[in-house]
């Protein structure tokens, strides 16, 4: 355990992705085959169910500390989490328990079917046994939350720096089905349950915002130009009657979208195609709000297949009857691909995307402008000429967003960042008028210098007037111009609106708080953008 907890403090203390990944390799290299496979389960989301009631281990806590509920209660609030709460108020260990990962694990998972009695004395002896960070880390392995800021992108990094194989062959590896029980760590690394060639996608190419003069890009008939639409990047992957989905971040979500492997069914040849994964409805595209109810699910009820359908709207083309054609100029590739999705072959969920004619490049201005109306980003400006390159290149293809929507909002609540900035207050939230007071409408973080971080941070330390765990309530005097790519009608927000991509845009010394926009003010940007 002490392994473990050593690699969990190590992880916590930083935000930089290349330390975490580089304390994840550490642990591999020196920890047994079973603990890592365990690693990789709890980090994947794969972990057994909980044992052991969460308000169970509570009643334990009060009971050895004597503490009363409303202390420990309090301390709960101040801390903000269960685990770290119970460990830091238990007294000090009586005697030192080790036992490796693999060990805690099994026993935790045998513990499930035992009387609530056997548990609490399985837990109390564990509790007296533990230092506080491995009680810590204990505590979390019951309560099934276990979050500590690794993606599984980060972990299959490391996976691929320790190991020497592939980062996308380890994704669909570890994302694959398979069981502790039946495989070994060398075994899951080289995939030996999958088949990675007919799954195996391209990196994506990617463009740079719009840095140039439309006049300096050349002539307009060199150029290919698309709407730029809001959803997840994909890559559909057909090889051998097999059809895999790989997301932009590398993540292998074929499960997610059933829709849409069903689509590809209805080709005979095989493809590799780069596209836009959408919420599509009657023929319009959805907001991202409406997407995200489609993400991350373990099972897609019928219900939601309905009230959410899912589209692709087709970019490219990279692979074709398994010959890699990425060096072919994007004209060769839209050819073929227009073949491919030719109106008498287009499987249904499937949009080829659309190009754009137009003469000079100032046609393009207002078709820009009013790309928002029907929830597009932009423009997408591509040479007929380039390749689809590995990553970016400048040069070749450009993004061209319409300008972000803003709003003039007040800071309600703060609360403290993580790693460098645990001292400071960098997360804020934002409200605006309401007929009798104001109402949140974003959370953001980004878009302040470290001065202004210092200065808020001391405006709140002077000015909080309630506090609810971590979260400071402030007095609401200081506003800011918040800016955000979308909104939309949202019930899960009292403010009934849902904004995309919120950020600061600057702080508004210059503006009162009676000058703020109201609710109904925001909610006129759903129908009327402009």
């Amino acid at each position: 355990m002490k392994h473990f907890s050593d690699l969990i403090s190590s992880i916590e203390i930083t935000n930089k992705t290349n330390a975490k990944i580089d304390a994840l390799v550490d642990y591999f290299s020196t920890a047994s085959d079973k603990d890592k496979l365990w690693v990789i389960t709890l980090f994947t989301g794969k972990r057994p169910p909980r044992p052991v009631k969460t308000a169970l281990m509570r009643q334990w806590c009060m009971e050895i500390t004597g503490y009363p509920e409303w202390l420990f209660l309090e301390s709960y609030s101040n801390v903000g989490d269960l685990a770290e709460t119970i460990a830091l108020m238990l007294p000090d260990p009586t005697h030192h328990i080790e036992k490796s990962l693999d060990e805690w694990m099994k026993e935790l998972k045998k513990l499930t079917s035992k009387a609530d009695e056997e548990k609490k004395q399985y837990v109390l002896n564990a509790w007296s046994g533990l230092q506080m960070q491995e009680r810590f880390i204990f505590n979390k392995l019951i309560g099934g939350s276990f979050r500590i800021g690794v993606s599984k992108k980060t972990l299959v990094n490391a996976l691929a720096k320790y190991s020497g194989i592939d980062a996308n062959q380890l994704m669909h590896s570890i994302i694959g089905n398979w069981d502790m029980g039946s495989i070994s760590f060398d075994e899951l690394l080289q995939g030996e349950h999958i088949n990675y060639d007919n799954s195996k996608p391209y990196p994506f190419c990617l463009a740079y915002a719009l840095e140039k003069e439309l006049q300096d890009l050349g002539h307009p008939k060199d150029w290919q130009v698309e709407y730029k639409w809001d959803g997840i990047r994909g890559q559909i992957v057909k090889r051998n009657d097999e059809i895999f989905i790989w997301s932009r971040g590398e993540e292998l979500v074929t499960s997610q979208f059933p829709e849409l492997v069903e689509a590809m069914e209805v080709f005979d040849d095989d493809f590799v195609i780069d596209g836009e994964i959408l919420a599509l409805k009657d023929n319009a595209v959805l907001l991202f709000n409406d997407l995200q109810k489609r993400l991350n699910r373990k099972t897609i009820s019928k219900k939601l297949l309905e009230e959410v359908p899912i589209g692709f709207y087709v970019y490219d083309l990279m692979e074709w009857n398994g010959e890699d054609i990425r060096e072919k100029p994007m004209s060769f590739r839209r050819d073929l691909l227009e073949r491919l999705f030719s109106l008498e072959k287009r499987a249904p969920h499937t949009v080829l995307s659309e190009i754009i004619e137009f003469d000079e490049w100032n046609d393009l201005n207002d078709i820009r402008e009013k790309a928002r109306e029907f929830n597009s980003e932009g423009l997408m400006l591509k040479q007929k000429n380039s390749p689809y390159h590995t990553g970016r290149k400048k040069g070749d293809w450009w993004k061209w967003k319409v300008e972000p929507l803003t709003i003039d909002a007040v800071m309600i609540y703060a609360q403290k960042g993580s790693g460098r900035r645990s001292s400071k207050y960098t997360d804020y939230t934002f409200a605006v008028k309401t007929d009798d007071g104001l109402v949140t409408v974003a959370k953001a973080y980004s878009g302040l210098t470290d001065k202004e971080i210092s200065e808020i941070t001391r405006f709140v330390n002077k000015n909080a007037i309630e506090k609810f765990g971590p979260v400071r309530t402030v007095k609401p005097e200081l506003v800011f111009e918040i800016a955000f790519e979308g909104i939309a009608f949202s019930n899960r927000h009292k403010s009934g609106v849902a904004l995309r991509f919120p950020r600061i845009s600057r702080w508004r010394k210059d503006k009162p708080v009676d000058e703020i926009d109201t609710i109904e003010d925001v909610k006129k940007l759903i129908t009327d953008p402009s």
